[in-house]
This record gives C-alpha cells, sequence and structure tokens, in this order.
C-alpha cells in the first residue's frame, strides 16, 4: 500500500523541524478556514464522525471557548497519544487556527497523563518563540472511559469530575461555564491545520470520496504487528490486517462493533464501507481476535470493563450494564441457551438510548454485534463446546 502518512509524516517533535517540513501555519480567517473545512469534507476523528464544519457553525453566541480533546479514554487506542508525541505542533496549530476562525481568546487542551510531557514541551517552545496569540491552558484527563466525553470534558474543566452530564442543552450553545464551546478530537485539529496549509483539494486527493483524507488507526491483538498507522480513509481491511488465524475484528473500540472473518473480503475501512455491516470506523481502532480465542469470553470481558468503568448517574449504568455483564459471563462461561439469550437482548433494549450519556447505548451496540458474529459460538456453547483451544 502506498504511503499516505500526511499527520505522521514530519521528522521531529521539535518546533524547528515543524517548521522545516510542514511550513508556518498562514492566517486563515474565520470565514474562509470553515469554507475550506466545509470543502475538505472532514470528518472529526475522535469517533462520533460528526462534520467538522458543521461544529464550527452550531458555535451560538459569544464569547466562546475552544477544547481540544485527546483524553483518549479507550483502552484499545493509541493515536492520540502518538500523534501528541510526534506531530504536538501540528495539534496547536490547529487549536489555533480553531480559536481563530470562532474568535475565541479561551482555549483548552484536554490531554491523558501519557500526552502531557510533549504538550508541555512544545507549548514551552512556542512561547519562548512567541508564536502563539492565545494562551492554551492544559488539563489532563483521567484515566477512565468515560472522562473523554465530551461534557465531561467540560465539566472536568471547570473543576468538577469527569463525568457526562444530561445534555439538554447543545455543547455548542452552553459549554464550558455557560459559553458556546467547540470541542474537536486532537487528530480532527491536525487534520484542520493541514487543511489551512494546503486547502480543501488537496485533503480531498485520498481517501473515501465521501469522508476523504487519512485517518490513524490502532492496531492491537491478534497480529503480527501492532502500532499506529495513517492511511487513507476507505482502505480495505485486507490491507490492514492478514485474516489468516483471525476469526473476528472489533471495529471501533469498545463501543464498536464486531465483524467476522467471512465479511473482510471487500469490506473498506470507511463509513460508507462498514455502513451496511452496522459498523463505523470510529476512532479508528481495530482489534483482531484470534482463530484460537472465544469472541464470547472477549466480549464478557469488555462488557465486565464497560459496567465498572460507567458513570453510575443513571438506571442503565448503575442496574444495566451491571446485569448485562453477568448474562454475557454466563453464556462465556456458562452453558449457552435461548432464554439466557433472549434474556440479555432484552436488557440490551432497555439500556439503550435511555442513559444520561451515550456509554449504554456505546456497550448495546457492542453486544449485539457480538450476537450477530459469534452466533455459531452460542450454539457450540449450547451443546457444551468451544471454538477456543
Amino acid at each position: 500500500m502506498r504511503s499516505a502518512a500526511r499527520l505522521l509524516s514530519g521528522h521531529g517533535a521539535g518546533l524547528a523541524e515543524h517548521h522545516a517540513h510542514f511550513g508556518m501555519l498562514p492566517e486563515r480567517t474565520g470565514p474562509q478556514l470553515i469554507s475550506w473545512i466545509d470543502g475538505a469534507g472532514l470528518s472529526g476523528r475522535g469517533g462520533a464522525g460528526f462534520p467538522t464544519a458543521r461544529k464550527f457553525a452550531s458555535i451560538n453566541g459569544g464569547n466562546p471557548v475552544v477544547i481540544g480533546n485527546g483524553a483518549e479514554g479507550e483502552p484499545l487506542s493509541r493515536k492520540d497519544a502518538l500523534l501528541l508525541s510526534r506531530a504536538p505542533h501540528l495539534v496547536l496549530d490547529g487549536l489555533h487556527a480553531a480559536a481563530a476562525a470562532i474568535g475565541s481568546d479561551a482555549v483548552y487542551l484536554y490531554v491523558h497523563a501519557d500526552a502531557l510531557a510533549p504538550v508541555r514541551r512544545a507549548l514551552d517552545e512556542r512561547q519562548a518563540a512567541g508564536l502563539d496569540p492565545y494562551r492554551i491552558t492544559v488539563v489532563g484527563a483521567p484515566d477512565t472511559f468515560v472522562a473523554g466525553e465530551e461534557s465531561a470534558a467540560i465539566r472536568h474543566i471547570e473543576g468538577g469530575p469527569a463525568l457526562p452530564r444530561d445534555r439538554i442543552v447543545p455543547t455548542a450553545i452552553s459549554g464550558v461555564r455557560r459559553r458556546p464551546t467547540l470541542v474537536n478530537n486532537v487528530e480532527t485539529l491536525a487534520h484542520i491545520a493541514l487543511i489551512a496549509r494546503h486547502g480543501p483539494e488537496w485533503f480531498r486527493s485520498v481517501g473515501d470520496p465521501d469522508h476523504p483524507g487519512t485517518m490513524l488507526v490502532t492496531l492491537s491483538g491478534a497480529l503480527d504487528s501492532e502500532g499506529v498507522v495513517e492511511v487513507p480513509t476507505g482502505v480495505p481491511l485486507t490491507d490492514l490486517i492478514d485474516p489468516r488465524g483471525v476469526s473476528a475484528v472489533l471495529i471501533g473500540g469498545y463501543h464498536g462493533s464486531w465483524l467476522p472473518a467471512e465479511v473482510f473480503a471487500g469490506t473498506q475501512v470507511s463509513r460508507a464501507g462498514l455502513n451496511s455491516l452496522g459498523a463505523t470506523p470510529g476512532a479508528g481502532i481495530i482489534h483482531a481476535l484470534g482463530a484460537t480465542q472465544c469472541g464470547l469470553a472477549r466480549t464478557a470481558e469488555i462488557v465486565g470493563y464497560l459496567a465498572d468503568e460507567s458513570a453510575r448517574q443513571c438506571g442503565p449504568c448503575r442496574n444495566g450494564l451491571p446485569r448485562l455483564a453477568g448474562l454475557l459471563e454466563e453464556l462465556a462461561y456458562g452453558r449457552a441457551n435461548d432464554p439466557l439469550v433472549k434474556e440479555i437482548r432484552r436488557i440490551v433494549r432497555l439500556v439503550d438510548g435511555r442513559g444520561v450519556c451515550r456509554h449504554p447505548d456505546g456497550t448495546a451496540r457492542m453486544v449485539r454485534s457480538a450476537l450477530r458474529a459469534f452466533a455459531a459460538d452460542i450454539e457450540l456453547h449450547h451443546r457444551g463446546r468451544c471454538c477456543a483451544v
């Protein structure tokens, strides 16, 4: 596969290396940059995939706030930490460009502990160079699954716990201290910095036409090579993993979807390519399950983790997810039967769409996909057998 490195094409994390490779960030007025982002077709790289220009346009009110989100609470993701280590100045350029585009003077970078050191080094370099018109406040994100949720990030920046809020009013209207707030994933911001330099046509020159550009993908599991790669959107799944010895992949992380090996051929890693399979790229995670591993056991492990990591602020998190974890444990290690599977489906329906945040919804999505992908395994468990050897 031809190298598609853009975000990761630099030759060092320092400011001098950054400018030597990428050049200075050009000044773009708000309307021009937002128009370029729209023309580029950039969608968010944090998981939801919302059109980035629409996020900018939705900011409603004066004195807005900008947040770069690099909390990366998903255990299978490493892309944001790598990007902030390898190309911190690209992210910071994007953060400044975003602030200028909406007229913000309150700028935050919310990052996992693993990324705090390289970010602070980069900010010190920029301050010494007299480079930035805005002061960026760095806030460390707790190492929890829900800490990266948009409203949890805002709550923690305000000094509270990193737990989601019941979002009655959109963040674009009322976010940090009731000011309109724009939140973008750090990878999205790095793409914005490149679009500001090279324009929308350049960005669209690679990737899926409906959701163009490149994306960072974290590969893990039963693979010869794990790590983060930069690829065009729409890349064939089989370009990223060798299907031999792999029975299924979890696409999109713990809130993603399981896909069985029989659909690998012809599947493209893009929203359009995965839509018919009930999946999305999410935050760019591909986790491979080995042919001798039990998918039901792995699913039970994940659901147990998600139940433990819930905010416990609503019924679906306090009661539904622990109940679901217990049922998946029974399915994986007990004897499967139709009443058990029916009860799992019932609890999934009860938690889906009823939580304060989308944590129960994502868990429900992943469990539904497991019941589809591992239907043959459920039948084996019903007979007291298992595919794992």
